[in-house]
């Protein structure tokens, strides 16, 4: 594979090296591959500057992921290892400069450690961003459950975060969670402050997809919208199902849907529900609620945080803290959603137009990210 180059000065003055994420179907990531790119060429032409855009596409991998999380262990390693490789080869062929910036749009990539190597070491003075989506100290994360604390990925971890000059998370939830310093000492926590940004992730794209599914007619159905995996509490879903067997019931993962088919399951509910243990961002929701479909949630994670303007989104934590919390507070979530299976519609569309208009603004604009790259 060969780099990708936007842009029309091909005797480069400054770049942007994007190292994005590998494209799944069923991921919002997938989209970002065109999307981040687009988004920071056009504010590089409305503020007329000098800089170029290098995207480092990988080989190409399956299209599978790992049961239970969102990319193939080993196929994502072959992604990420072969960008390294391009990005080496640009090193010796004097194609990377001082000035240059980079953006890996998943911050959890090794080949980074790699990348710094060369950039020292050939003294190029470089300038390095990421997204964190997570990492082993959450204890919901595929990382946290199957490796924890081992030694090994947590200074691995502290290693990475020091490689970017700017580590940004699309919450301060997930910020204070992933912060790899969390347990070092007062003062090794607070030097790494200045390294961390809060930024909307870059899902400015949604409002053209999911445009024309806004209008779809509603059933009286409700969705699960999440992977299969325990932190998502899928056993609570499907005994509400049991409970309320007036309204359809729909687990989007148990079959292989086309992201128009998602969409439009989504754009037809009335309801889409959430128990999650773990979500540092909560991409489902904010697809819901484009399409006026009402999205239900713990007041917990970084659900709390992004609607903190729409509290009647968002129900105690405590009624789906557990399996055990969710017996004796069972009751209390299956009148709060017959009460909004029985909403009229245009009320429904009251809170779904101000998500659209107030918050998504906020949380699905990448504006500090973009800002800070082009400075």
């Amino acid at each position: 594979m060969k780099p990708i180059y936007i842009g029309q000065n091909k005797m480069i003055k400054k770049q942007i090296i994007i190292v994005p994420i590998e494209k799944l179907e069923n991921r919002y990531t997938y989209f970002w591959y065109d999307h981040v790119p687009k988004i920071l060429d056009e504010a590089i032409k409305a503020r007329n500057l000098d800089i170029d855009i290098t995207i480092i596409n990988g080989d190409d991998v399956p299209p599978t992921t790992t049961p239970g999380a969102f990319l193939d262990f080993g196929a994502t390693n072959i992604y990420k290892s072969s960008q390294t490789m391009i990005i080496a080869e640009l090193f010796r062929q004097g194609k990377i400069k001082s000035g240059d910036k980079f953006l890996y749009t998943d911050a959890w990539n090794p080949g980074i450690i790699q990348v710094k190597y060369m950039a020292d070491l050939y003294n190029v003075d470089l300038e390095f961003h990421s997204m964190w989506h997570a990492n082993s100290l959450d204890p919901q994360d595929f990382l946290g459950r199957l490796i924890g604390d081992k030694p090994w990925i947590r200074h691995a971890e502290k290693s990475m975060f020091h490689c970017f000059d700017k580590n940004w998370f699309a919450t301060n939830f997930s910020a204070n969670l992933c912060n790899p310093f969390k347990y070092a000492s007062p003062i090794e926590y607070g030097n790494t402050k200045t390294k961390i940004g809060i930024t909307g992730w870059p899902m400015e794209y949604l409002e053209d997809i999911l445009g024309p599914y806004k209008n779809a007619t509603k059933k009286n159905q409700i969705v699960f919208p999440h992977r299969l995996a325990p932190e998502k509490q899928l056993n609570i879903f499907e005994d509400l199902a049991q409970e309320m067997p007036e309204y359809d019931w729909v687990v989007c993962q148990k079959t292989n849907l086309t992201k128009h088919e998602y969409h439009t399951i989504l754009s037809e509910s009335k309801l889409c529900f959430s128990a999650s243990l773990q979500e540092t961002y909560g991409i489902s929701m904010l697809e819901s609620l484009m399409v006026n479909c009402y999205a239900l949630m713990p007041k917990r994670l970084s659900y709390a945080e992004i609607f903190a303007n729409q509290q009647e989104l968002l129900y105690p934590s405590e009624w789906t803290s557990s399996w055990n919390n969710y017996l004796i507070y069972k009751s209390n979530l299956i009148d709060t959603i017959k009460k909004i299976m029985d909403t009229d519609q245009n009320e429904i569309l009251k809170i779904t137009n101000k998500f659209q208009t107030e918050t998504f603004p906020k949380c699905g604009h990448a504006d500090n990210l973009i800002n800070a790259l082009l400075q």
